[in-house]
């Protein structure tokens, strides 16, 4: 019965949301952005490795620096941004609404919020997948050992679903405690409301760094689900897709060339043409977008490349301890595959 309300209610959330969609006019964004003097970033309340302030209120985190790649394309400074953290029930209707000009938020791009919420969403920045955590004191090693257990999550998200799909296929049932902040969700997993928590695994990974003691909790090994994470804008704003989109394909493609932050000037005068023609040195990729004709130098120069950009906000040596998985250039066994840039 609690499953068919929430799915009631999740159903009647994306009706509403597919209604106003149409209702908001096309506006060319390079403009606004532009006549402001900012990009408007749409991010997570405080997730850390994706989107939290430091000890100086400053934004770091993989999504934020996914937006000051984007404000470094169109002002040659990644610091031109501001950021607005949006709830997880209302991050679509801040875009739609032109609140923010970009939600780059930990979203998963699925078939009915591609169809149904008048947005875009750009190349995948992030491949997930949903993952169960659990203290280490309940001795438990595969989530196929969560039966009839109490399961912590949020609205309004893609895990819900995948959980029922889950247990469906197991034979199995659980309860599922529905919270609507992250602050509430984890607290109450931490509470010991719930035996589990579900959410992306990195989410997970956040979740556990923010714990008092990390290492009395396990992600377990089972991932439940496909979630490619991209950010997303406005619906029928090509251009501003595009900048969005080739924003991103330049730093993946920055670390399949091997440009860095420190080698970035040493690059220009390489003899490789598709890295000159990248960092502004040749031809007029930028004014294509209306941008710089140094665009994709701006952007290294600001947030360095995909690789340097996972390492400091999520890699191994950081408190969320990720491994690269299949976040790594094409090259290299992985599915970060940019288009030529010519």
């Amino acid at each position: 019965m609690k499953r068919g309300i929430l799915w009631a209610g999740v159903a009647c959330a994306l009706t509403t949301l597919g209604a106003l969609a149409p209702t908001v006019s096309r506006a060319d964004t390079l403009d606004t952005v532009r006549q402001r003097g900012k990009l408007v970033c749409g991010v997570s309340l405080a997730n850390p490795g994706f989107a939290a302030p430091n000890d100086k209120g400053r934004m770091e985190g993989f999504d934020a620096d996914i937006c000051r790649a984007v404000a470094a394309a169109v002002f040659g400074d990644g610091e031109k941004v501001d950021f607005v953290p949006t709830n997880i029930n209302t991050r679509f209707q801040a875009l739609q609404s032109g609140e923010i000009d970009i939600l780059s938020r930990q979203t998963t791009l699925t078939y009915s919020r591609d169809a149904s919420l008048g947005l875009d969403f750009g190349p995948y920045v992030f491949f997930d997948g949903q993952g169960l955590m659990v203290p280490k004191s309940l001795g438990i090693n595969s989530a196929r050992e969560l039966k009839d257990a109490a399961i912590c999550t949020l609205p309004g998200t893609t895990t819900a679903q995948n959980l029922s799909d889950f247990f469906a296929a197991q034979g199995a049932k659980f309860e599922m405690v529905v919270f609507e902040s992250p602050d509430e969700n984890r607290a109450a997993f931490f509470g010991g409301r719930c035996e589990a928590i579900s959410s992306d695994r990195s989410d997970l990974a956040s979740i556990r760094a923010v714990a008092n003691n990390p290492d009395d909790y396990v992600i377990l090994p089972e991932t439940i689900s496909k979630e490619p994470l991209a950010p997303a804008v406005r619906q029928n704003d090509s251009n501003w897709r595009d900048i969005v989109s080739w924003s991103e394909w330049m730093v993946m493609a920055a670390e399949e060339k091997g440009i860095t932050q420190a080698n970035v000037d040493e690059k220009l005068k390489t003899s490789d043409q598709e890295i000159q023609r990248m960092l502004g040195a040749t031809d007029e990729l930028g004014p294509m977008l209306k941008l710089d004709k140094k665009w994709g130098y701006n952007i290294i120069k600001s947030v360095g490349n995909y690789g340097e950009i996972f390492n400091r906000n999520l890699g191994e040596k950081t408190r969320l301890g990720l491994t690269r998985g299949p976040n790594v250039p094409w090259n290299a066994g992985g599915l970060l595959y940019a288009p030529p840039f010519r």
